[in-house]
């Protein structure tokens, strides 16, 4: 395994002298993707303006390939650190070019002029981020979003080893968030750059992440491969989640359930009652769903959302006890909503529920979303 090209050794951070986190211990490795995650206030972006210079650390070090960063002169340290915090500066009169120029300062003489060399640089890092058409653009006259991304083209083109990134997808919209994701993981795998990064969308840390820092309090809670830090459990006990659920396999978070008497039978299968069950809850709506493979996509947020569950076993055909089961539960409700158009062989007990439904004379609706 390579040798970590950052790391820290009891690093303690915080403010005016007075101590926030306490021993701090973080190594990143060339070709790693390394995401703080923890609670609004923790104490991301306190760790990464420390290991960045931008404030003093109460005590500990820091250290670039085996010399503390305080021993590295200001150039040499902006050629291998490239740092793009939440807060941008606000330029005066910049045009977005410029802005990413400035990514250079490191390669350029007193007078900062900009070689050929340090042009294409800067062009490549545009057309990876995809900023090419803002390049004439006042910097302050464009989005937050498209800021983000101008702001990011400036960190890459210094080529740094180490990108160390506060919320890079802040203000993104989907589409964006996805594309700056994807550039940071090709320019990992390419360039193998090592990135550190604080997000607060555990859905995309769980996605992208090499490893995971967690912070919670005045310390680091937990470190670990995403595989390891993203359980439901943990995830609720690191944020203090009291309310609604987090599925750490599909890293998705579901609202409470409905409270009260379900009026509603929801038979569904395949992922074809999610949205139907997201409905109900969206309308306060109490239901029960069934009958679910405890294998099947549906059944996840059947069990956050809905009051009750009918289940069978993982590859069992539907049996009769669950059968019954679910007929009786269809007894305490006036309506059922079916989701399903076929059904297939290992599915024939829910066709069978459908028609004891009809012979119960209950309002049934079939509500199949695509």
């Amino acid at each position: 395994m390579k040798e970590a090209i950052l790391h820290t050794a009891k690093l303690t951070v915080g403010y005016n002298k007075k101590a926030l986190i306490h021993d701090i211990e973080i190594a990143v490795r060339p070709g790693q993707i390394l995401t703080l995650i923890g609670p609004n206030g923790a104490g991301k972006s306190t760790i990464l303006k420390s290991i960045t210079r931008q404030l003093e650390p109460i005590s500990g070090t820091v250290w670039i390939q085996n010399q503390s960063i305080q021993q590295i002169h200001e150039r040499d340290f902006a050629q291998t650190v490239s740092v793009m915090m939440t807060g941008w500066t606000e330029p005066e009169l910049m045009l977005c070019e410029e802005v990413v120029e400035s990514g250079r300062f490191p390669y350029t003489g007193r007078l900062g002029l900009l070689s050929a060399h340090d042009h294409n640089k800067v062009k490549e890092a545009m057309e990876l981020v995809h900023v090419t058409d803002l390049a004439g653009r006042n910097f302050n006259c464009i989005s937050d979003g498209q800021r983000q991304r101008v702001m990011l083209a400036r960190a890459i083109c210094q080529e740094p080893d180490i990108l160390v990134l506060d919320e890079p997808t802040s203000f993104l919209d989907i589409r964006h968030k996805l594309e700056l994701l994807s550039i940071l993981k090709e320019l990992v795998q390419q360039k193998q750059l090592a990135v550190i990064m604080s997000l607060h969308e555990i859905d995309l840390a769980q996605k992208i992440s090499d490893y995971v820092l967690c912070i919670k309090h005045d310390r680091i809670d937990r470190c670990g491969t995403p595989e390891e830090i993203f359980t439901a459990d943990y995830i609720r006990q690191l944020y203090g989640v009291n309310h609604g659920s987090y599925n750490g396999f599909y890293g998705s978070l579901e609202l409470d359930a409905p409270r009260g008497e379900p009026q509603i039978f929801v038979i569904g299968g395949s992922g074809s009652g999610i949205p139907v069950y997201r409905k109900l809850q969206r309308s306060d709506i109490p239901f029960i769903a069934g009958i679910l493979h405890e294998n099947d996509l549906d059944y996840p947020v059947a069990k956050a959302l809905a009051a009750e569950v009918i289940t069978e076993e993982a590859f069992e055909p539907i049996r009769e006890p669950a059968i019954w089961k679910a007929t009786e539960a269809i007894s305490r409700c006036s309506k059922v909503i079916c989701c399903l158009e076929h059904f297939g062989s290992g599915n024939q007990g829910n066709l069978r529920l459908l028609e004891l439904a009809k012979q119960q004379h209950k309002h049934i609706t079939t509500m199949v979303i695509v």
